[in-house]
């Protein structure tokens, strides 16, 4: 019915987040001259031309603790600056969708880049006036798919309880998981991609009584799961006594150019279609490597995917709030012809990847 992203105040050209981070890199312990470089290199080349921040960069040598700072812990402040980002996106998606808060009767929301007990979904049900007795799930370690995981579990929802509504919301800031000490090559690849929003969808079943569905907007037709054997340690978190800490490596973008074709054409071939009777391509821009990958192995052109790298040039990649903005961004322009096809694809830790067969 609606989907909605949200973003920080704070925007900045890739250029000053590059001299930011050298900064933070220094106060963190010192770059290595190779490693000083190599950031360099690598905001250079990410693709991405501006990103949001949730603080302004200013703020975040004491945001991250380190030395004379005196301010809040950053997972302090992911719970302050979450919530009222999340509130934002979901309030401008319920405005869309013509809804009212009480209308909802499940609300999903994902984040991985902070903890908060009680979870924000419980913190959002006083600020948004949702119902005291919504159904909540908080979900925590997807990371990146969890935007497409998200709206796979709100769907199968929704087909048990087809007069009901629900809303997903993704939230993430990564910006405050900056590391406070030993700088690695995966926190500068890092640097290099990752942006801080929100973005929220709010849909109804087939016999819930609602306003009709926005003619930009998609069914969900099916979905499907998959986590590629062997690749756990390729991507993800590592929590230490310095907070979150990337897990990333360079096989990345090769388990996807290996093991996505076959998960699309299986799950394609299910529903009788194949890659070309795909119209729209919502793919995860999880950096230019990977968005390379994918092309790769679904035999794409150049304009498949124009979508997801222009969120990449705009926002960075925003974990699981990526997908839901490239979505936001298919049906804002020239929307698909009605009765096409579309496929949403997330990634993410595992390496997984989460797919879902829309129809416009």
């Amino acid at each position: 019915m609606a989907v909605r992203s949200a973003f920080p105040a704070h925007r900045y050209p890739q250029d000053e987040l590059t001299r930011a981070v050298a900064a933070l890199g220094e106060a963190a312990g010192g770059l290595r001259p190779g490693q000083r470089a190599l950031l360099k290199r690598l905001h250079a080349s990410a693709d991405v031309a501006t990103r949001h921040t949730a603080l302004p960069i200013g703020e975040y040598a004491a945001i991250v603790g380190l030395p004379g700072s005196g301010a809040a812990l950053p997972n302090d402040r992911y719970i302050k600056e979450a919530t009222a980002l999340g509130e934002r996106a979901l309030r401008s998606a319920l405005d869309g969708s013509g809804l009212a808060a009480g209308d909802l009767d499940l609300l999903i929301v994902t984040s991985v880049t902070g903890v908060a007990v009680p979870s924000l979904d419980a913190l959002l049900i006083p600020r948004l006036g949702l119902r005291p007795d919504i159904k909540r799930l908080p979900v925590f370690g997807l990371g990146c798919v969890a935007g497409a995981a998200g709206l796979a579990r709100l769907h199968d929802y929704l087909l048990a309880w087809p007069g009901h509504a629900a809303a997903l919301l993704a939230v993430e800031l990564c910006s405050l998981t900056w590391p406070r000490s030993g700088v690695t090559t995966a926190d500068l690849v890092a640097s290099a991609l990752f942006g801080d929003g929100a973005a929220a969808v709010v849909a109804a079943g087939e016999n819930a009584a609602a306003p009709p569905r926005a003619p930009r907007l998609p069914r969900v037709i099916a979905t499907r799961s998959e986590v590629y054997p062997g690749s756990t340690d390729t991507l993800g978190w590592r929590l230490g006594a310095d907070g979150f800490r990337i897990v990333l490596t360079a096989d990345l973008a090769d388990v996807v150019e290996r093991q996505l074709n076959g998960s699309v054409m299986a799950f394609l071939g299910e529903h009788g279609l194949t890659v070309d009777d795909i119209r729209s391509w919502i793919c995860h821009p999880g950096g230019p490597k990977v968005l390379d990958a994918a092309q790769r192995a679904l035999k794409l052109p150049d304009q498949a995917l124009a979508t997801s790298r222009r969120s990449l040039s705009e926002a960075g990649n925003m974990s699981s709030v990526s997908v839901l903005h490239v979505l936001e961004l298919t049906a804002e322009g020239d929307p698909p012809e009605p009765g096409s096809f579309g496929l949403m694809i997330g990634l993410g830790p595992g390496v997984s990847a989460e797919l879902l067969l829309l129809r416009w």
